[in-house]
């Protein structure tokens, strides 16, 4: 399903918590909003899942108001909450019935779908005796429930320890095979393993919207990494006054030689070097951030 949000501005009194968002999710995309905290994410997932409505813009579901299609949305909030009383089986049998489902679909639906989580030898067990990670996992089957086409969640693993991420990640990644997902979280390494796209918000406001491939590129310096031998390092001294060359820094074991053209200035300084008979033992054109440096450098 394709999501459109067009134009969303939301706010609590004085307070712009969302401000004149727009984006388009294609149909069986897996995108990432991600910012720091407080930056209107989890505002505007709500208002996506129309929980929250928006003063301004409008959400779209394959071209339909967000609010006429919530039974093809799936929701998975911050922090799952169910009766602690129930068992795993009556919790999504009660969700179920509020979402319109008939008992026999449930009584089919429901133990397939607990295998699917990971949840299915604990059918019968009471949510109270839950960990974090059963409950999200059981949070991911009550969203995914009705067989929406569209799934929304708000930071999914960000309260989990090591090992329950690893399973809910796990998790994820079967089911964006067959489901459109937005997943909102401020953890990078999240959003990168199961993400194609990432949408960065700050202070409410749209400030990047990419592929991981995208993001690199944008952020790649106009730079150069070389090793040298150590009799070799004069060479620097050499070439730190030719035209080309902005600067050059010292940089982990080499050196980092900042030019104006990447790709002709690399091709005169390999040549320069060879003149001077240097041995290079490293030539990395176009130094990369990762992810979370290009994350830092847009928000911060």
């Amino acid at each position: 399903m394709r999501l459109e949000i067009k134009n969303i501005t939301k706010k609590f009194k004085q307070k712009t918590a969302v401000k004149d968002f727009s984006m388009v999710i294609e149909a069986n995309e897996c995108v990432g909003l991600i910012g720091p905290n407080g930056a209107g994410k989890s505002t505007l997932i709500q208002i996506i899942a129309d929980i929250l409505y928006a003063e301004e813009g409008e959400i779209l579901l394959d071209g339909q108001k967000i609010a006429w299609m919530k039974n093809k949305i799936g929701y998975l909030p911050q922090y799952p909450n169910f009766f602690s009383w129930m068992t795993a089986f009556e919790t999504l049998s009660f969700m179920g019935t509020l979402s319109g489902l008939s008992k026999n679909e449930l009584q089919q639906e429901i133990p397939p779908l607990l295998e699917k989580v990971g949840l299915g030898k604990e059918a019968q067990m009471q949510v109270g005796t839950f960990s974090g990670g059963m409950k999200q996992r059981l949070g991911i089957a009550q969203a995914l429930l009705h067989k929406p086409a569209f799934m929304i969640m708000d930071e999914p693993v960000s309260a989990l320890d090591p090992i329950g991420r690893r399973e809910v990640l796990n998790l994820l990644k079967e089911i964006k095979k067959e489901t459109t997902i937005l997943l909102s979280t401020h953890i990078l390494s999240d959003a990168e393993e199961i993400c194609e796209r990432f949408v960065v918000i700050k202070n409410g406001h749209k400030i990047e919207d990419a592929t991981k491939l995208e993001l690199l590129k944008y952020h790649q310096e106009s730079a150069i990494f070389v090793t040298l031998r150590e009799q070799d390092c004069k060479w620097l001294t050499m070439i730190e006054h030719l035209p080309y060359v902005k600067k050059i820094e010292s940089c982990g074991n080499g050196f980092k030689i900042h030019v104006e053209d990447l790709e002709e200035d690399a091709s005169r300084l390999i040549q320069h070097g060879l003149d001077s008979k240097v041995m290079f033992t490293k030539f990395e054109m176009g130094i990369q951030d990762n992810l979370e440096e290009i994350f830092l450098e847009l928000v911060v």
